[in-house]
């Protein structure tokens, strides 16, 4: 009887899913990339709308993660210009007041939401991205 070892590869970057992380604020901007990368996910940074629709143009994403209030636009606003380039991309809406109209944004979470939630949202909308 012959043994064959397995081996197991970690899985390349690439496996992992990729969230664009939009906020203008650099210290709410490293606290969320943390938090995500912590939990596995690959985490490219803008801190504005133009850097947002730049990467979106050119990197495979499986979700945006904005705050409503940015420099210059709104949340609301990037969800419109990112749509129309990737419309099947979730993009949720990280403030902490409830805009009046949503928009294009398919998603919205409370900064007042618990981790565990917060965490639990972006692995379902991620999840239905990738199905």
């Amino acid at each position: 009887m012959s043994y064959r070892p397995t081996i197991e590869h970690p899985p390349t970057q690439s496996s992992y899913p990729t969230i664009l992380c939009v906020e203008d604020d650099a210290t709410y901007l490293r606290l969320r990339k943390t938090l995500l990368e912590k939990e596995g996910y690959i985490v490219l940074t803008a801190t504005t709308g133009s850097r947002a629709v730049a990467i979106m143009q050119r990197v495979p994403v499986s979700l945006v993660l904005s705050d409503h209030m940015l420099r210059g636009t709104t949340g609301i606003a990037l969800a419109h210009q990112l749509k129309a380039i990737k419309p099947r991309v979730p993009f949720v809406l990280y403030s902490g007041m409830v805009p009046d109209v949503m928009g294009d944004a398919d998603c919205f979470i409370s900064k007042d939401e618990t981790v565990a939630s917060f965490l639990s949202i972006i692995k379902s909308l991620i999840r239905r991205h990738d199905e």
